[in-house]
């Protein structure tokens, strides 16, 4: 009887981590190009896909992909990993036109498309202040806090404004909470009001991009005179994206310190699970 209760209390859950690369001039270039590599093997793979259907009727399986990603310059987990995401892609697409629903194939990706480079299993290994990855060598990275956990995956991730992360995935053992002793509450989300509480107590809409909204308004000016496919364009752009990361950043560090000031307070937090699709 002992044993049960203890096994109820423990349960196995996924965690992210994302933390600040700093690649040199060298890696830089070096994960560049790999991208460029997956982008143009996303788009060869999905070319194979749509003409085996337009002929025969059927996707190709996941194996007939991976022959296609042997030779390509990636690792053999990021080449496996690409063509594991198409087939999850083309499986989406039958189940939502199985349902009825309007569903295409999925989109060749351009350079700005292809963001992220994803390994499974292997490939890496964290030491310290050092992320050693196949096959870009030891990278700098800033863990500005523990890691719990088993690492699974890693994703190096760049970002529109030139920064690289790494998204790393743990698999950590957790044991259920009791409750507290604060009273339920419910909570309405608003379009007005960011939410409404059952008590009601009201939560504002903080309003971030307003804050910004001059700031982002010049850089976008300064953007559209740019010259097309120009140096100075692509400088803007990033520009931009910077303005667009600081209005982010604002809003998840907003989000997180209203959601743990409720979890503070209250035991019991009901919300409305609301159809957004179908409402839109």
């Amino acid at each position: 009887m002992l044993i049960a209760i203890f096994q109820a209390n423990l349960f196995m859950r996924m965690r992210s981590w994302k933390f600040r690369l700093y690649p040199t001039r060298q890696q830089l270039q070096e994960l560049e190009a790999h991208l460029t590599i997956s982008k143009t093997l996303w788009n060869d793979m999905l070319e194979l896909t749509k003409q085996i259907y337009a002929d025969y009727s059927y996707f190709v399986t996941t194996r007939t992909l991976e022959e296609i990603g042997k030779g390509s310059g990636l690792h053999s987990q990021v080449a496996q990993n690409i063509a594991k995401r198409l087939r999850n892609s083309m499986r989406g697409t039958t189940a939502r036109k199985n349902k009825g629903m309007v569903a295409g194939f999925p989109r060749f990706k351009s350079t700005e498309r292809a963001k992220s480079l994803t390994y499974p299993q292997s490939g890496f290994s964290l030491k310290g202040k050092t992320l050693k990855v196949t096959p870009f060598g030891e990278i700098n990275i800033k863990v500005h806090r523990e890691i719990d956990g088993k690492l699974k995956t890693l994703t190096l991730k760049r970002e529109p404004t030139g920064r690289w992360f790494a998204i790393f995935t743990t698999e950590i053992n957790c044991r259920t909470k009791p409750l507290k002793d604060g009273q339920p509450i419910g909570v309405d989300l608003g379009l007005m009001t960011f939410a409404t509480l059952s008590n009601g107590e009201r939560i504002k809409k903080p309003e971030h991009l307003k804050r910004y909204e001059d700031q982002l308004a010049f850089r976008q000016r300064i953007f559209s005179k740019k010259r097309r496919r120009s140096c100075n364009r692509r400088k803007a752009k990033v520009r931009v994206a910077r303005v667009y990361s600081k209005i982010a950043d604002t809003r998840k560090d907003w989000l997180h310190k209203t959601a743990n000031s409720l979890l503070a307070k209250y035991s019991i937090i009901a919300l409305e699970d609301l159809d957004v699709q179908g409402i839109a």
